[in-house]
């Protein structure tokens, strides 16, 4: 089975189990497999209900831990099986580990476009540890443009412009995607 060389051009709910109202990933912008990956959401209405239009530190935390953890080692789990993204939907489960720390640093709301960008510390037997950054986006810029000769040095850097707004540094987020035989749901 071919794969394609990174997440870039794929759309994530083709990636993600998460179903359209907790998918917290638009698209992907840059992505190299064993290092890490940038992924975008806007928050909708339905996201900031009942929060004063603000999406919560907890969803952020969701979006960052499907955008990194979620999407990075479903790609890394489709080679290693050489299956597709929808055998794993019907095979495995993922979920939260352990959160290391949060810092916020700012909020997000309705509308605002912002970015994971993840990388990968660890990654054995479906376990995935990311670190990274949450960052509002500048209005009006164009993701996939800019990205489109990142490398992996700035990711490990966090390499933006000044005019990127810092919203959360996590740290220690940790998935595991365990087989959906040994649980029920």
């Amino acid at each position: 089975m071919e794969h394609k060389p990174s997440l870039v051009g794929t759309d994530p709910e083709i990636v993600m189990v998460h179903g359209p109202k907790k998918r917290y990933v638009d698209k992907y912008h840059w992505h190299s497999p064993h290092v890490g990956i940038v992924a975008s959401f806007t928050p909708r209405a339905i996201d900031v209900e009942d929060h004063y239009g603000v999406f919560r530190g907890v969803d952020q935390i969701e979006a960052f831990g499907q955008a990194s953890n979620g999407s990075c080692s479903a790609y890394l789990e489709t080679i290693k099986q050489n299956c597709t993204f929808e055998h794993l939907k019907k095979t495995l489960t993922p979920l939260f580990i352990s959160i290391g720390e949060v810092h916020f640093r700012g909020y997000l709301l309705e509308g605002e476009t912002f970015i994971c960008m993840g990388h990968i510390k660890f990654y054995k037997y479906r376990q995935m540890v990311c670190e990274g950054r949450i960052y509002k986006v500048p209005k009006g810029l164009d993701l996939d443009e800019y990205f489109k000769n990142y490398t992996d040095e700035k990711l490990l850097s966090y390499e933006l412009s000044e005019d990127f707004e810092l919203i959360a540094e996590l740290f220690e987020i940790t998935g595991k995607a365990i087989k959906k035989e040994k649980h029920t749901i």
